[in-house]
């Protein structure tokens, strides 16, 4: 197993373990191998990109990519995606990532990392597991166009 930091090179793999992870349950997306790439690409060509995919055996198993935030306290890292393939789940790979970035924090001097997800997903429970808060202050809000 190596964890590697993601290029646009990676983008590819990326989007097949994407399409894998969120195409399955509990998520049952309908995400395309070019709209995956799409998005994926567009997180890759952020200017403060940070990311991080893990390939076991040769073969891309999971990934995470977030940006890098100036914040007026310190910077901190807002994860955009992390996301496990289907079969390969539940082995440890997500918590690998999410200890990486801390790591990759702290020697860079981020102070904070964040991430949004849905509170009745299990996402929020493995997060939770990680000691991350839910910070009820904070109110996502959209509007269906």
């Amino acid at each position: 197993m190596e964890i590697i930091s993601i290029t646009e090179n990676h983008v590819d793999d990326c989007a097949k373990v994407f399409v894998d992870a969120y195409n399955s349950p509990p998520w049952n997306c309908n995400w395309t191998a070019e709209k995956a790439h799409a998005y994926l690409s567009e997180l890759v060509n952020n200017i403060k990109f940070i990311g991080f995919i893990i390939y076991d055996n040769a073969a891309a198993v999971a990934a995470i990519l977030g940006h890098k935030k100036t914040w007026w306290t310190n910077d901190q890292l807002m994860v955009d995606e992390l996301f496990v393939s289907k079969n390969a789940q539940k082995n440890g790979y997500g918590r690998k990532l999410m200890s990486y970035c801390e790591e990759y924090a702290k020697e860079n001097q981020i102070e904070l990392l964040a991430l949004m997800t849905n509170r009745y997903l299990p996402a929020f429970n493995f997060y939770e597991s990680l000691d991350l808060l839910a910070a009820d202050q904070y109110v996502f809000m959209f509007k269906q166009l």
